[in-house]
């Protein structure tokens, strides 16, 4: 039983860091793609080297998932959150909303049931602004406008996400939709993110001081991994999805003073154990739902289908729609497209209670995979356009601009406010 694990732990790192680094050096693409796809490959769809529905391999994948939503704590701002201003709220609002109710929509439109709705239009919602994020940096346009109210806007987008998760996988564990037991698990998922925040804050010092007066190794990380582990514990006894709680725990360590001492190994640990989530996500899918020879297989894809232009046309809509002058807005609605991570997430708790069903979670993982794919070469083409680079140069300035030199071939070097 244990050398059997540990074959397939070792085949599914294999496979993602494989996948991963075809993606990243050849595709120019994410490398979470290619962990996915080496875990069909890889999975019961390909060559069988992984259980898909192991226990043990879906607790390690869980704990991957923890670590995914920590990390990505660690690396938020809770000052960005109030720092923002009207713009980036109205995107990050407009951008949950639109999607959610596109895809509710469309699942009642096709006869599914109304809890199988509210997973699917709630997975439609979270947006990766990773993606979003190296485009603009490849492009020299982290200071434009434009990208300040995506990157802002996803810090809103997250939190927004996490509670609708908490809300949704409340629901999974009570099996009943209603606007009652909606409002309740909203309350708590807040007064939780609230609390965990507002204690945690005071009581990492202590913690971080007891640990580093300690001699043990790796003292420093691991008081960091305990404090993620207990907070999603909490989470979870309160019916909330344990990465809300770890991600409370990220952004009070985001500010931690000895964040320097165990940052690098948290990342560390979180390298081995995200690919796996990952991969387990690629392998619990069934290929087969793809094929356009079968009924089942055309039915997903036209679900899928239905849900990417639901997905597409939400973000565009909330972008297309945000105030200000000066502003392209066609910009900020393409860098909100991306779902990526925590659509994942979505998708794997609805399968885990059965909330949804197998077919339904591969036209999800389609649209995570399609967005992520599109979003790249959408966002390069949109943002060469002089008009993203006019919203650079008002109150800053650009270096290296030749006579009649276009704006595609300029590099933005600072921005002064």
């Amino acid at each position: 039983m244990l050398n059997n694990v540990l074959f397939q732990i070792a085949i599914m790192l294999c496979a993602a860091k494989v996948g991963g680094e075809i993606c990243e050096r050849w595709l120019k693409q994410p490398a979470v793609l290619g962990e996915i796809v080496c875990g069909v490959l890889i999975g019961a769809s390909g060559l069988h080297l992984v259980n898909g529905s192991d226990p043990v391999l879906l607790q390690i994948a869980e704990i991957g998932g923890v670590l995914l939503l920590f990390e990505v704590g660690l690396e938020s701002d809770l000052e960005d959150l109030f720092r923002v201003g009207p713009s980036a709220l109205w995107v990050a609002i407009a951008g949950v909303c639109l999607p959610f109710a596109g895809g509710y929509a469309v699942m009642r439109w096709l006869h599914f049931g109304n809890m199988e709705a509210v997973f699917v239009g709630a997975a439609l919602t979270a947006t990766s602004v990773g993606i979003t994020a190296r485009v603009f940096s490849d492009l020299r346009a982290l200071q434009t406008k434009e990208a300040k109210i995506v990157l802002g806007a996803a810090v809103i987008d997250d939190v927004i996400g996490l509670i609708i998760l908490a809300a949704v996988s409340g629901m999974a564990v009570t099996k009943e939709v209603s606007w009652i037991s909606v409002s309740k698990l909203t309350a708590l998922a807040i007064v939780f993110l609230v609390g965990a925040i507002v204690i945690g804050l005071k009581a990492a010092p202590l913690i971080f001081h007891w640990a580093l007066r300690m001699k043990a190794r790796a003292a420093m990380s691991s008081a960091a991994v305990i404090l993620c582990f207990l907070t999603a514990t909490v989470a979870q006894l309160v019916q909330l999805a344990p990465i809300v709680g770890a991600f409370a725990a990220g952004t009070v360590l985001a500010k931690a003073e000895h964040k320097l001492h165990f940052e690098s190994r948290v990342k560390s640990i979180a390298d081995i154990f995200v690919p796996i989530f990952f991969a387990m996500m690629g392998a619990r899918m069934q290929a087969q739902m793809f094929n356009p020879g079968t009924a089942a297989g055309r039915t997903t894809l036209g679900i899928g289908l239905l849900l990417l232009l639901v997905a597409v046309a939400g973000k565009l809509l909330g972008g297309l729609t945000v105030p200000g002058r000066h502003v392209h807005r066609l910009t900020v609605g393409v860098g909100m497209i991306p779902r990526g991570e925590v659509g994942l997430i979505f998708a794997s708790i609805g399968l885990a209670a059965r909330v949804i069903s197998a077919d339904l979670y591969a036209a999800i993982i389609l649209v995570v995979i399609l967005t992520t794919f599109i979003t790249p070469p959408l966002l390069t083409r949109v943002i060469r356009r002089p008009a993203v680079y006019q919203s650079a140069l008002e109150g800053g300035h650009v270096i290296g601009l030749e006579p009649g030199q276009p704006t595609s071939d300029i590099e933005i070097t600072q921005i002064e406010a």
